[in-house]
């Protein structure tokens, strides 16, 4: 890259293991941040088709995984080039070229998904959609871009012991943001609440006599009849739901947190006890 200033082949040796450790930190900090913690969004919010509960936690999965791929590609090829971290600019390298990939990310995912494909919006929800997407792209983007190159423009920094913890502290971050975006939580208010989600063809009599099994009071369900909120006086019991065509319960050992995390609004949540095919009747 014409870009450093430090010795070519350090840079040329870090670039790709860098580049993409950034770019995969920055999937996992959208996934985590946008389509759990704030749940402004789902990777296919903005596709009109695609409003059934089990698509969009399917797509979101579907993304993570990617990321995990691109993060394990990026950290192999870093441990492989482990022998570089001692030479000079080699710590100012990995960070800078860190930094570029992650806002790279959020460049790409602006301009592919907000504006040319619109499958989501940052906050379709906004009296103005628009500038939440220019407000991510620049800050979480352009300036962060930026910032990295101006670390790769100015190499004062040492290899050796700096280079190492540089490598480590990527290392760490990226295997730290992999679990966290499968964690599920638990809602303070509401600590006994488990999410189960059924099989297609579970009637909603056959998931009611599920949750009745395992003591569970029904607190809302989607209209599709696969997504249920229960709370139960012992949710360590919920596995028994798999039994009974469930195919996801969080708080289990195979929540995922796209799911764990998922709200349904208002307008698509049934009275307890009441089925979609009920309505109108």
């Amino acid at each position: 890259m014409k870009v450093l200033s430090f010795p070519s082949s350090t840079g040329a040796a870090l670039k790709w293991p860098a580049l993409l450790l950034g770019f995969s930190l920055g999937g996992f900090f959208d996934g985590i941040l946008l389509h759990q913690i704030l749940q402004w969004h789902h990777l296919l919010s903005g596709i009109g088709a695609v409003q059934d509960v089990r698509a969009q936690v399917l797509a979101d999965g579907l993304f993570h995984a990617l990321m995990y791929v691109i993060a394990c590609v990026a950290l192999t090829k870093l441990w492989r080039r482990r022998a570089v971290f001692v030479m000079a600019g080699a710590d100012r390298a990995l960070c800078g070229l860190a930094l570029v990939g992650f806002g790279s990310w959020h460049m790409v995912d602006g301009v592919f998904s907000h504006w040319v494909t619109g499958i989501h919006r940052i906050r379709a929800d906004a009296a103005s959609p628009l500038l939440w997407d220019l407000l991510w792209f620049f800050v979480f983007g352009v300036l962060l871009v930026a910032l990295g190159l101006w670390m790769l423009r100015n190499p004062e920094g040492d290899g050796g012991r700096h280079g190492r913890a540089a490598a480590t502290m990527l290392g760490l971050a990226t295997l730290l943001a992999g679990p966290l975006a499968a964690l599920p939580v638990r809602d303070s208010a509401t600590p006994d609440q488990v999410l189960v989600m059924f099989a297609p063809g579970v009637s909603g009599a056959a998931a009611l006599h599920a949750l009745a099994g395992v003591d569970g009071r029904v607190l809302w369900v989607d209209r599709s009849g696969s997504v249920w909120a229960v709370s139960m006086p012992d949710p360590g019991t919920a596995w028994k739901l798999f039994a009974d065509g469930a195919v996801l319960v969080s708080h289990s050992a195979v929540a995922l947190g796209c799911f764990s995390w998922s709200r349904v609004a208002t307008a698509s949540v049934n009275r307890p006890g009441v089925f979609p095919s009920e309505e109108g009747e």
